[in-house]
């Protein structure tokens, strides 16, 4: 009995630092995450509809994952300046990057310097919200429906005008698409933003506007501009009364604004899974879908592989719109 105790103690000794040293080796990955504060990069200035989305998430997110979320707004080049950050940062699951449809799929085919390849260089985590648009009408235009539309535009080629939210924007693709499935020719017209835009369209200086769902409710309801569609797949919830364009006559079309969630590439499968849980999570929950909804925004959450998919389909929507215009951000 005594000569075994040795030979026990020694194999157990000898377990022991070959677990030590397993752990010493395991990937950081399998570690305990997060182990710090997460650096959460937002695109645009303070106020934008993505640092919105970021900060009513924020509280839920942090509980969940036990750590703060840091908000850093790193606006320019349409998204590109955050989205480089991200994507040269270290693949841990401590940086993260919310991105709009620009920077995530449509300014690959609108920069012909990109920092950053989107599909090479991020890891897609979750799709986080969309935005609908509106195509509106000014009254004096005289048209109801989108029908009747398509009459007067094609009775006047080239003589309509819509403005939207600034050239490469979601909105003015939008508008873009609607012409080419249409087969009409209204003149887009860019402005700084989707507030500009409507103004534009209610004070008559465009005679129409592709503009964000938020911005158009109450005007609508006064009788300063009359909708025609929103452009989801869908009716929205807050203007059931709307169709949407495919139904109102141009089957197929759906085009929405959208943010998703992004890590840089190589950030390690168990660290994703665990940041794609808290978050979608966090956006099942009713009271955040409510508050984003009252900010012009619909909740979506998806798994990474969903989210991958759909930045793949809409780059190569996108980038059939836009070589159709011609369209270039030097």
């Amino acid at each position: 009995m005594r000569e075994d105790r040795p030979v026990g103690r020694r194999t157990a000794l000898r377990a022991i630092t070959a677990a030590a040293l397993a752990g010493a080796a395991r990937p950081a990955a399998a570690q305990a995450f997060p182990a710090r504060p997460i650096r959460l990069i937002v695109t645009f200035p303070p106020g934008g509809s993505s640092d919105v989305i970021g900060r009513i998430l924020a509280p839920r997110i942090e509980a969940r994952l036990g750590q703060p979320l840091v908000i850093d707004n790193r606006p320019g080049a349409g998204g590109n300046i955050g989205m480089d950050i991200v994507a040269k940062a270290a693949p841990d699951g401590h940086t993260l990057g919310i991105g709009a449809a620009g920077a995530l799929s449509v300014n690959p085919s609108l920069y012909p310097n990109m920092p950053y390849d989107t599909l090479r260089d991020l890891a897609p985590v979750t799709m986080l919200a969309g935005i609908p648009f509106v195509l509106v009408a000014n009254p004096r235009l005289g048209v109801r429906t989108l029908p009747e539309l398509v009459v007067v535009a094609k009775s006047r080629p080239g003589a309509l005008t819509v403005a939207h939210g600034g050239n490469g924007t979601a909105m003015h693709l939008s508008a873009e698409l609607f012409n080419q499935m249409a087969g009409l020719r209204i003149e887009p017209i860019p402005f700084r933003g989707s507030a500009p835009a409507m103004t534009a369209a209610v004070s008559g200086d465009t005679d129409l506007a592709v503009v964000d769902l938020a911005s158009v409710s109450g005007l609508a309801a006064g009788g300063q501009l009359v909708v025609l569609g929103v452009t989801t797949p869908e009716r929205v919830s807050s203007m059931r009364q709307a169709p949407t364009l495919a139904e109102a006559g141009l089957p197929g079309y759906e085009s929405v604004g959208w943010f998703g969630l992004v890590a840089p590439a190589r950030t390690p499968a168990p660290v994703v899974e665990a940041l794609n849980a808290a978050f979608t999570a966090t956006l099942r929950e009713p009271e955040i879908r409510a508050r984003l909804e009252s900010v012009g925004t619909v909740a979506q959450p998806g798994t990474a592989e969903e989210f991958a998919a759909f930045i793949r389909a809409e780059t190569g929507k996108w980038a059939g719109v836009i070589r159709a215009i011609g369209t270039k951000v030097e």
